[in-house]
């Protein structure tokens, strides 16, 4: 299992940075956009704000941090585009191209024709030949021949479908063509000029590859660098980095893709592997709400790095809180009291922490009921008990649920191997997943006499989140796991019944 790395330097110092209200921006819309992200319980870890070249706000929601790389998903696919620009600049390949033809390996002789017609500007489009990513159809088989072998659905060139296995034949031809894997590409070519971390990297699949759809680990500051070369067309200070005319292209609206689109910040359009917004903008979207929208007519751009699984619309209500707090005031009158709210809003930035569970679950209980259940005494009946759990498919085999003050932990085993998973009932608490070693961050709550939550934050290279509801009887234990997360942690999914029959001392 891959882990996060830690930045090898502090935050870089060469951003030029500003009060909001210097670029234009009251500081009060930005308290407003994270008061009601807050309200909304968007569970952000990052968010930066630049306006006119200036990073004007910057806040990391605790344990979150500028040095820790957290995984961006599909914002990986963005740099796969600019790859196969670089690429096509050098003459190593033109966008209508077929792809096949660089895949003679891959491609069976009875390929279907819409197969071989595809061509790499197909593929930077989404308007492959697939309804959806192939390789998922088979999870055993290698994923750039999934590609190639998977029956079409469609004539290539025409429909939108989000395909993140065309994003991984992009990336794989990209490091067959430089020789290089294609993040270490486009560090030589352009990433390491704009201050791009060295140590960020791309998670692996199983069969070796850079994981090109979906695997990039990077800083928040490194998103912010990307958006800002974007925004000036691949210009950084005095060198041209990116050809501008590819720019230029690859963030306009080149495919209608409103039919496929499950909320409206995805009907926009999209161009070569980003998405188009509104207000005239273009956006790096990352699964969970890893988010460079940029606004190039009012010469902005926000970071953001979240978990919104799970979130019913969370990724629409950052856009929302973006376009309805902050552009509606931009280069507005001052008032007298911008001084104060600067002051303010630094202090809040500087003091985010992520929400524990007892404020995201604050309307289930008022606060009288709460801090009953937050005493110890009401949880005797389960304290120096070990439920044995009934045979299941997932492995767990018995469990207990400690308390000491405000803190405490689950401890449990599956398959034979003893876990423990650490939390708190006032904070987030950091802690190492059982099992999978991931960083995590875990608080949990009574949301009833009998019935204890639990949530862990997953900080890592997986991002989501794994719940535990634990219902207590007399001497008995009713138990539901469920997760949000991509592809990992489906051994916490489902419903567990136990009794408890034995005792441990403290």
């Amino acid at each position: 299992m891959q882990k996060t790395k830690s930045l090898d330097h502090n935050l870089s110092k060469d951003l030029p940075r500003t009060a909001p209200a210097e670029a234009g921006v009251p500081a009060a819309a930005i308290l407003r956009f994270l008061d009601r992200l807050e309200y909304y319980q968007v569970n952000l870890h990052s968010l930066l704000l630049m306006r006119h070249g200036k990073l004007i706000a910057e806040g990391y929601y605790a344990p979150n941090s500028p040095s820790r790389l957290h995984r961006m998903f599909s914002v990986c696919k963005t740099l796969n585009a600019l790859a196969v620009g670089l690429l096509a600049e050098e003459g190593r390949l033109s966008l209508d191209d077929r792809i096949a033809d660089y895949f003679p390996d891959k491609v069976p002789a009875d390929a279907h024709p819409w197969i071989r017609e595809m061509t790499i500007r197909n593929l930077l489009m989404m308007r492959t030949c697939h309804a959806s990513t192939t390789y998922k159809y088979d999870i055993h088989k290698e994923w750039v021949e999934s590609f190639f072998t998977t029956p079409p659905t469609h004539k290539p060139g025409t429909v939108f479908h989000y395909d993140t296995s065309a994003a991984h034949v992009l990336c794989v031809l990209t490091e067959r063509l430089s020789g290089m894997p294609m993040l270490d590409y486009l560090k030589e070519k352009a990433l390491r000029k704009i201050g791009w971390s060295e140590n960020s990297y791309m998670i692996k699949n199983e069969f070796g590859d850079s994981h090109g759809g979906s695997g990039l680990m990077a800083t928040s500051e490194d998103l912010l660098r990307l958006g800002m070369l974007l925004i000036q067309k691949g210009r950084w200070q005095d060198e041209q980095l990116l050809p501008a005319s590819f720019v230029e292209e690859m963030t306009s609206c080149l495919t209608p893709n409103a039919l496929t689109a499950g909320v409206i910040s995805e009907t926009q359009g999209y161009g070569y592997q980003i998405w188009r917004t509104r207000h005239d903008g273009f956006a790096c979207y990352g699964l969970g709400g890893q988010l460079v929208v940029c606004l190039p007519k009012e010469d902005l751009i926000l970071v953001t790095t979240a978990d919104t699984q799970g979130c019913g619309g969370g990724n629409d209500f950052i856009y929302n809180c973006l376009y309805e707090e902050i552009l509606p005031v931009l280069d507005t009158t001052l008032t007298k009291e911008e001084e104060a709210q600067t002051a303010f809003l630094q202090q809040k930035l500087a003091t985010l922490i992520m929400a524990p569970v007892k404020t995201r679950c604050r309307t289930l209980l008022d606060e009288r009921y709460n801090a009953l259940f937050l005493n110890n005494a009401t949880c005797g009946h389960i304290q120096h008990k070990i439920f044995k759990l009934e045979k299941n498919p997932q492995g767990f085999t018995d469990l207990s649920l400690t308390l000491f003050g405000k803190d405490g932990f689950l401890a449990y085993t599956r398959n034979g191997v003893p876990c423990k998973l650490r939390f708190s009932l006032d904070r987030c608490q950091p802690d190492t997943f059982p099992e999978y070693n991931m960083y995590c961050a875990n608080s949990a709550m009574w949301l009833a006499p009998d019935t204890f939550y639990i949530r862990s934050n997953l900080l890592d290279t997986s991002v989501g989140s794994v719940q535990i509801e634990l219902v207590f009887g007399d001497e008995d234990v009713t138990v539901f796991m469920k997760k949000t997360e991509e592809t990992l942690f489906q051994e916490y999914a489902g419903h567990f019944y136990g009794r408890s029959e034995v005792y441990f001392s403290e």
